[in-house]
């Protein structure tokens, strides 16, 4: 089969090249893929920003959005038969979407909406995932919450700001202003144009801010935040609780470490601060895929590339042109 591979850490160490078809677990499930979609996190795990943390054995099929149909299943495997229609984001370790076949372990994998094409199924695993498990589990967000949603229009941004509305928040979110009206469509209440307003100086009392930027962007947040309010980082720094996410309390001092700047600050303004990292789940794709045939939720596409243009998609997304997710197909 066709796949893409990591060889060597860093911008140029993804390459295409022939391997054999995975082999399948008793719990797997061997998925012939027809798309998959490009994150941020493609280009992190490529870059070995993850390295001390996820250690994949190189070379590793990269890729963690993927739509397909399962084609053979492993011996002990009950949910799932040749012939249906899935979706997934495997998880950590057993990554491996940019190919023509990938297993999945069958925890990790869900029915794709029924309303949805395989292009927009495969754009959604991921940045659902996180939407759910950031609003739901970690923010608990309740009706007439205040969120501030950073890059509304983008890949995570369009999903989170719809499934804050779904859950009766009030959303503010920022965008560029060729976006503007893409945000609005999406149900955010509020818009702050990024190119002429910054949005610490406009917003106050939030209960929760998802950040997708980092940096000043994230310390500028903890001040939008009212007091007991939470900012959710996905791009870091890392924090303490992630060591034990990861299962690795010996890392806990050097994330507190990591971290230590941002949770001074949001110590000192009476705030909390949450690095986050997304675990899989078939179960809450499920649910997730029951709010896509509803018209709750909506996958938010950009373009499409073939797949033998994963890496032309992978520069796509890195030279930041995307609005909405970027698709390969098969």
């Amino acid at each position: 089969m066709r796949a893409f591979i990591v060889e060597s850490y860093g911008k140029d160490g993804l390459r295409a090249v022939d391997l054999p078809k995975p082999k399948v677990g008793p719990l797997d499930v061997l998925v012939r893929a027809r798309a998959a979609s490009i994150n941020p996190l493609d280009k992190m795990v490529r870059n070995g920003e993850f390295k001390q943390l996820l250690k994949y054995k190189r070379p590793f099929v990269l890729g963690h959005d993927v739509a397909g149909v399962v084609v053979e299943v492993g011996a002990d495997v009950r949910n799932f038969a040749p012939g249906d229609e899935v979706y997934a984001r495997p998880r950590d370790l057993q990554i491996g979407t940019f190919a023509e076949f990938v297993a999945i372990h069958e925890d990790d994998v869900a029915l794709k909406p029924q309303s949805t094409s395989f292009d927009e199924a495969a754009a959604v695993p991921l940045v659902a995932l996180a939407a759910w498990q950031t609003l739901v589990d970690l923010a608990h967000v309740k009706p007439g919450q205040k969120i501030l949603i950073h890059a509304g229009a983008g890949g995570l941004g369009s999903t989170v700001v719809q499934l804050a509305k779904h859950l009766g928040a009030y959303v503010a979110t920022t965008a560029h202003t060729d976006d503007i009206e893409r945000a609005r469509a999406l149900g955010a209440d509020e818009v702050i144009d990024f190119t002429k307003t910054d949005f610490s100086e406009v917003l106050a009392g939030y209960h929760v801010v998802l950040d997708s930027l980092g940096g000043t962007n994230l310390e500028k947040s903890l001040t939008v935040l009212r007091r007991g309010g939470l900012a959710i980082s996905v791009v870091g720094p890392p924090d303490p609780s992630f060591a034990a996410q990861l299962g690795q309390p010996i890392l806990k001092p050097v994330m507190a470490l990591l971290s230590r700047k941002v949770r001074n600050r949001a110590k000192k303004l009476g705030v909390n601060y949450s690095f986050f990292f997304m675990k899989a789940s078939g179960a809450q794709l499920t649910e997730l895929a029951a709010l896509y045939d509803n018209g709750t939720l909506q996958p938010v596409l950009d373009r499409t590339f073939p797949f033998d243009q994963t890496l032309e998609a992978m520069a796509y997304v890195e030279q930041g042109l995307a609005s909405g997710k970027i698709v390969v197909t098969h």
